[in-house]
């Protein structure tokens, strides 16, 4: 028997030509298969199995990880028929929203994660949902219900939530330091994210209050300040920039501390201030003073050039232009102030 041929005398299409192998009973009802002999088909020793409430395998072997996610998707959605992003073959067009969005391991896993486990030994896949849905967690059907749905990226045709609420979603439910650190580091070596986003995600979600999560979160930040500095130093040298004086401190004669900065150059009394603060600190003292030590400078008449690590990342080339410009520029300004310049 051809296990994807449908019961019915008269299905509005072969099953066959369907290059989907997980349906709801509603779409093959669709297809002609009566609710009574999809749930025949679906007993013990059948050709289907029932992977999730309303959600069909059409083969009796394993799930790959691909079809646990597509039955997780269609359970959680709120138009079944059309949960999964629509493939070659598919009679309708995806939804401009999705109703549910793959988060945690599942998500890091699928982003290309080489420490979140591989999609076939997970448990249980975390999905997000609306908060008005009515939906139990069950199989491998985890729910998360949150009024803050992300728009998600499409991978594999998937609504995947990205790599920082991914990974929020994933070190809540996690108690190993030490995964909880793996994960956070490769998010940065990798180059997936800025250390700053995952902050901001761990802080939404509340989980800087865990000593595990804060131990990694230092870790992280200061990795990712390693990262945006090897870049600074890489911006100097591939695009041909006069060499600066590297961290330093700046003081007036006899005077006060004026602040640290990632580069100065002297004689065109242009700086560059690499600015990692993260959103845990905004509004705190080290916010204040940042600000304060940037208008100290530029009353003296040094011009502060202000990078992020994402803009050294996504636009290094422009980087490079802003502060080239900046030290031409010198000769047009009035001459700075004298300050002294120690290392830092």
């Amino acid at each position: 028997m051809n296990h994807d041929t449908p019961l019915s005398p008269r299905p509005l299409r072969p099953l066959s030509d369907d290059p989907r192998r997980v349906m709801t009973l509603a779409r093959l009802r669709a297809h002609g298969v009566p609710a009574a002999e999809a749930n025949a088909r679906c007993r013990p020793g059948g050709p289907w199995q029932r992977l999730l409430p309303g959600v069909v395998l059409l083969h009796p072997g394993p799930p790959t990880g691909e079809e646990r996610l597509q039955a997780v998707l269609l359970y959680a959605a709120r138009d079944r028929a059309a949960a999964v992003p629509a493939q070659p073959g598919a009679d309708e067009a995806a939804p401009a929203r999705p109703e549910a969005v793959i988060t945690g391991l599942a998500a890091l896993a699928l982003h290309g994660f080489a420490s979140a486990p591989p999609l076939p030994s997970l448990d249980a896949v975390d999905v997000l949902v609306p908060p008005v849905r009515r939906l139990r967690s069950t199989g491998c059907a985890r729910i998360a219900r949150t009024a803050d749905l992300p728009v998600p990226e499409q991978i594999s045709g998937l609504p995947v939530a990205p790599v920082p609420r991914a990974l929020a979603d994933a070190v809540a439910g996690l108690q190993d330091a030490d995964v909880v650190h793996r994960l956070l580091a490769e998010a940065v070596r990798g180059g997936h994210c800025e250390p700053a986003a995952v902050v901001r995600e761990l802080n939404r979600a509340r989980l800087l209050s865990r000593p595990h999560v804060v131990d990694a979160v230092d870790s992280l930040l200061a990795e990712g300040r390693a990262l945006a500095e090897d870049r600074l130093y890489r911006m100097v040298r591939e695009y041909g920039l006069p060499d600066p004086v590297w961290n330093v401190d700046l003081r007036l004669p006899d005077g006060p501390h004026l602040g640290g900065l990632d580069a100065y150059w002297p004689r065109q009394a242009v700086a560059v201030d690499l600015d990692t603060r993260t959103h845990r600190q905004e509004g705190d003292a080290l916010w204040s003073e940042h600000t304060r030590k940037r208008e100290r400078l530029e009353r003296l008449g040094i011009t502060v050039v202000h990078v992020t690590p994402r803009k050294l990342r996504d636009s290094l080339e422009q980087q490079a232009v802003v502060v080239r410009t900046a030290l031409m520029a010198s000769g047009d300004r009035e001459p700075a102030a004298y300050v002294v310049v120690l290392p830092r």
